[in-house]
């Protein structure tokens, strides 16, 4: 994912992605198909020690908020209700990266 323009910090990111999460727990993930839960460990948020899988409401719908990069240099960062903002000024064509281990236990 790359910046298509320069963003300012602190810019939300992805306005208008309301699809919201989708909380399930790993117990009911274990009776799906393991190609199936192979979408939720690539995708989902994991957090309550691995027993909770934050989803998109439908991996159909999937944003590009959902495809960000990791980084222990990340230019955006996630609050606490799992929105995305710019940490610093972003360049155009910089690419947009994001710390997991800083809203996702397992990554």
């Amino acid at each position: 994912m790359f910046a298509i323009r320069s963003i300012k910090k602190g810019t939300h990111l992805f306005y208008g992605d309301n699809d919201g999460i989708v909380w399930m727990t790993k117990d009911k993930l274990l009776r799906l198909p393991k190609e199936v839960r192979r979408l939720y460990d690539d995708f989902c948020i994991i957090v309550n020690k691995g027993r909770t899988y934050g989803c998109p409401s439908n991996f159909n719908r999937l944003t590009v908020a959902w495809y960000l990069n990791s980084s222990s240099r990340p230019n955006v960062i996630c609050d606490g209700n799992f929105r995305l903002f710019a940490a610093r000024n972003i360049k155009a064509g910089e690419e947009l990266t994001v710390d997991y281990s800083t809203y996702n236990e397992f990554r």
